[in-house]
């Protein structure tokens, strides 16, 4: 089977392996897409915690060409999208349900085991989530970073008519976006870049800005459309998915008094908040990671909105150009949303 794998800074070996062998409760899974994120650029980029050589790709779907026998959950030729974290089982967030957070997980293509950048991989059958029939099978990798986005808007505990405000119109961003826009939540969006901030409405946002880092924020303008789309209070919602401090800082300083902040992006950087803001205000600061095995809920989420999926991938490359869609991810030239590298090509 083929294979790329990231061996150094920037390098992938294409490569021929022998077919993996599943274990026992595992599936053999012809990878069929795998798209790209943050992470997966930063691992090629060198610049991560995972140490490099290293097949990536966590985000994918396939179809299953093995099964242990005897089994019935799941056939043969079925379409699948797939949860890639691998938690212990035994530490305390494992013990309260919290697996997403476990302490000494493994993720495919990020740590320990190999990702699916390859055209085949084995899978635990229970990590195996049915791909519905109107989701497009290219699509249905988008699975994984919705969970994310619908973890994050889970944790903010949602309810039918309340506001929200999205902090960065990526792909989390979007997707959260949709989700919150699905239960019923009125969400005002924004982002540095101008069109992102116009992409947001695709996904129903309700009314969108763009933030200037050059000026203050919000302006006079933004706060009189913050006013008008959260009765004056502030919306009890934000999510930040920019993993800006800045933007963490805005949100905290634009959240209703008693509302709630999830923090889904993720930096290395310090924030410096005061003391004061957060008793004051009586707000809950929330940290959202990974998902709680809401694949199968993703996609079912995007099945209902295909479009908005489809819109969400902007770029398309076989794996023989995998090192394209990396060098396409970093350009940031034009909107880039997510990156797919599409596994079904025939080989040379």
């Amino acid at each position: 089977m083929r294979v790329a794998e990231t061996v150094a800074k920037e390098t992938l070996d294409h490569q021929e392996r022998p077919i993996p062998v599943p274990g026992p409760d595992e599936a053999l899974l012809r990878v069929h897409t795998v798209t790209l994120c943050g992470t997966d650029l930063h691992i090629w980029e060198d610049d991560y915690a995972t140490p490099l050589p290293m097949v990536q790709g966590h985000e994918f779907c396939g179809v299953i060409e093995a099964l242990p026998e005897p089994h019935t959950s799941r056939a043969v030729g079925d379409r699948v999208a797939v949860s890639p974290i691998l938690n212990c089982g035994a530490c305390y967030a494992c013990s309260i349900g919290r697996t997403n957070a476990c302490d000494r997980m493994s993720v495919y293509g990020c740590y320990d085991v190999p990702g699916a950048l390859a055209e085949y991989v084995t899978v635990p059958v229970h990590k195996l989530f049915p791909v519905p029939d109107a989701l497009p099978m290219e699509l249905a990798s988008l699975c994984e970073p919705t969970s994310i986005a619908m973890q994050a808007v889970n944790r903010s505990r949602p309810q039918a008519g309340e506001h929200a405000l999205v902090l960065g119109c990526g792909p989390i961003g979007l997707l959260a976006t949709l989700y919150l826009t699905s239960l019923g939540v009125r969400v005002v969006a924004a982002d540095t870049v101008p069109e992102r901030v116009a992409f947001a409405r695709r996904f129903g946002a309700a009314d969108t800005f763009h933030v200037d880092l050059g000026r203050e924020f919000p302006t006079v303008e933004q706060a009189a459309l913050l006013d008008r789309n959260t009765g004056g209070f502030g919306p009890a919602i934000v999510v930040e998915a920019t993993g800006q401090p800045s933007s963490l800082d805005n949100a905290i300083r634009l959240v209703s008094t008693a509302g709630r902040v999830v923090a889904v992006g993720i930096s290395d950087r310090p924030v410096t908040l005061s003391m004061r803001t957060l008793p004051v205000k009586d707000i809950e600061l929330i940290g959202s990671r990974n998902s709680q095995e809401l694949i199968g809920e993703a996609a079912e989420l995007l099945s209902r909105h295909p479009e908005q999926a489809r819109a969400l991938v902007t770029h398309r490359f076989p794996l023989t150009k995998a090192a394209d869609a990396f060098e396409t991810m970093r350009s940031r030239t034009e909107l880039v949303g997510k990156v797919a590298v599409d596994l079904t090509e025939a080989a040379p």
